[in-house]
């Protein structure tokens, strides 16, 4: 019993110090940029792609150059990203580094697909680090042994160097205040640089131990990285003490979790970061941090009055009123089912467009939400009535209730914490959804019939046939119109809410949340009543893609997906209501288009969103506003535009 209990402990170090690496990098980043580097996982993989790439010819022999060239090569890469994609960001809001390097995520991430393809590959280490030998009477294995005492030794090097160099001191200098540190004639962007490059050595050093260790594979820096802001969270965001103690205990918990009680693991680091987060947010060793200011940069049509803009979108919902008409003699019935997933997803984005672009809370967990309303619909489908009003109804009840004791507890927090505490519960339902039984474990919930009436009286959908001259509507071409309703009645009821003085507020609060809190405003519940209808809007698109789909499947919670909502109201244009809708558009459009020629689609559509992050932050409802100068000015009819012409605020 002790020999296993050692033998775990063992191994939960070995973890231990690979998480330490990584977020020691994370940490130290933050700690003097404010950046919360999500790519921070793919440059980790890339380590281990890079020293597996290094290896190839020679064998494990080579393992040792390895471990010091592929750090090199990621540390010059990361030096790269920070000079030409995160320093243009520097003084907008620190929410902006988080969307940029979700979109480095899916550039890399397809990267390494497209350069060393998927599967699982060992990384072959070295004949001296094979074996086992014996420590205090525990038979351990050499790897691990080297992986600790390596892994201790590059943390103490990096402590020591921020510590006790001078490079550390300006470093450490720098994250106090920056203006200082430049009025005293240092170039102080050229360390944050080196900084950058440090953090991202790091974490290729942690991947390539721990491909020693485990394999080598595509997904290990999706599965590394919500662990390693959990570690940063814990420990404290910029502190490298607390990354060193989180990564530790994180490492311990998982291993010692594994094995005696394998239903908590993956649930417990989360329950921990949101409990750190609602005692203290800074974590165990972080400081209280003064965030940086810069405003969530919101869209607008700009050029249209609202005369127009209304005359579009009734042109709009009429071309999408005919799509099913046509399905099967002008193109194929797929359009109609294509059309469907584009509805459902603009429906979820505008939810998270409510929260987000009028409120200013940046959520990062809101597949919490669109998970929440697909499994309340399979449940309720399976074990309580199968009426789709009836499930349907129940999704958007379960999740608004979920959403105010999500938002009762999140918005005591601010900007990235909020951000981190809304990952933390969504990551912690998705463990959820692996563990339960009623969910169905990992195969989740298939095999889902309905009929559309009430208490035992109604049809399928299939079972209905609606003429309009030649054409027979039923089935999927039926839910399609059911999808569009709810679309539009949400698309009005939140704009008829924003337009309220309850949406005053919301926008008061996202302009100046100070200057509402002096008018008398109560801003945390108003924040919180937008934050419940948000999550009930989310739960209403998992629950119409679960009756369209028939299923339910854990992936639909998983953080990725969150990331994707996000990239959709971006593309769009925050704020708005009506440019998420366009950013779910483009963002299928463009999977259908380039799935025709890659597989590697995300690798172009990160690539489209990093552009947009950095150049039309607003969206591509700002478009026309950018452009109307340049052609008023080649036309010569137009007046020169002022710098405030962009930037119009979205207002709908």
């Amino acid at each position: 019993m002790v020999g296993g209990i050692l033998q775990q402990l063992v191994d939960g170090l070995t973890i231990g110090v690979v998480y330490v690496l990584l977020a020691a990098g994370l940490s130290v980043i933050f700690g003097v940029m404010h950046v919360i580097n999500f790519a921070h996982g793919e440059l980790f993989a890339l380590g281990a792609y890079f020293a597996l790439a290094l290896i190839a010819p020679f064998g494990g022999t080579a393992f040792f150059a390895a471990l010091f060239v592929a750090p090199l090569l990621v540390g010059l890469l990361g030096v790269a990203i920070e000079r030409y994609t995160v320093r243009p960001l520097y003084g907008r809001n620190p929410l902006y580094h988080i969307l940029l390097t979700f979109g480095l995520v899916l550039v890399i991430n397809d990267l390494i697909y497209l350069i060393w393809e998927p599967g699982n590959v060992n990384l072959p280490t070295p004949a001296v680090l094979s074996g086992t030998i014996d420590v205090v009477g525990l038979n351990a294995s050499v790897y691990n042994m080297f992986v600790i005492v390596f892994g201790a030794a590059m943390a103490l090097s990096v402590w020591a160097t921020l510590e006790h160099t001078k490079y550390g001191l300006i470093i450490r200098a720098g994250s106090q205040d920056r203006q200082m540190v430049r009025n005293l004639g240092i170039d102080i962007d050229r360390y944050y640089s080196l900084v950058f490059g440090m953090g991202a050595a790091l974490a290729a050093v942690a991947g390539i131990i721990l491909g020693g260790y485990q394999t080598v594979s595509p997904e290990m820096g999706m599965s590394v990285i919500i662990p390693a802001f959990v570690i940063v969270v814990l420990g404290g965001l910029g502190s490298f003490k607390g990354a060193v103690a989180g990564g530790l205990l994180v490492g311990i918990i998982q291993t010692l979790l594994r094995t005696y009680a394998p239903i908590l693991e993956g649930m417990v680091i989360f329950l921990l970061m949101i409990g750190i987060l609602l005692v203290r947010p800074r974590g165990l060793f972080g400081v209280e941090m003064e965030e940086e200011g810069g405003e969530l940069l919101t869209g607008s049509g700009g050029v249209l009055d609202d005369r127009t803009r209304k005359r579009v979108g009734l042109a709009a919902i009429g071309l999408l009123a005919v799509i099913p008409l046509g399905a099967g003699t002008f193109y194929s019935t797929y359009t109609v089912t294509l059309v469907i997933e584009i509805l459902v997803w603009a429906l979820f984005a505008l939810s998270l467009d409510f929260v987000m672009g009028y409120t200013g809370l940046v959520s990062l967990g809101h597949a919490l939400f669109y998970g929440l309303g697909a499994y309340a619909v399979a449940i309720a489908l399976l074990h309580v009535s199968q009426s789709a009003f009836v499930a349907i109804a129940l999704a958007i009840v379960i999740s608004a209730a979920i959403a105010w004791v999500v938002g009762y507890l999140s918005i005591r927090v601010s900007g990235v914490y909020f951000a981190m505490i809304t990952l933390g519960f969504a990551e912690l339902f998705y463990n959820m959804l692996y563990r339960l039984e009623i969910t169905g474990g990992s195969e989740g919930l298939f095999g889902i019939s309905t009929y559309y009436g009430i208490a035992g009286t109604g049809v399928a959908l299939d079972e209905i046939g609606l003429f309009v001259g030649p054409v027979a509507l039923t089935g999927q071409s039926l839910f399609y119109y059911i999808a569009l309703t709810a679309l539009i009645g949400s698309f009005l009821l939140t704009r008829r809410m924003l337009n309220s003085p309850f949406g005053s507020v919301l926008k008061s609060i996202r302009e100046n949340e100070q200057r509402a809190t002096f008018l008398g405003y109560e801003t945390t519940r108003y924040k919180r009543r937008a934050f419940v209808v948000s999550g009930a809007l989310a739960g209403l698109a998992g629950g119409l893609f679960t009756l369209n789909s028939g299923y339910a499947a854990p992936s639909f919670a998983y953080w990725l997906h969150s990331g994707e909502v996000i990239v959709m109201v971006i593309l769009g244009g925050m704020g708005t209501l009506y440019g998420p809708i366009i950013g779910a558009t483009v963002f299928f459009g463009l999977e259908e288009i380039l799935t025709d020629f890659t597989p590697r689609w995300r690798l172009v559509l990160g690539t489209i969103f990093v552009l947009f992050v950095i150049f039309l932050p607003r969206g591509l409802v700002s478009l026309p506003a950018r452009l109307k100068p340049l052609v008023t000015r080649d036309s010569g009819r137009g007046a020169e535009p002022t710098p405030d012409d962009s930037g119009v605020r979205g207002d709908d």
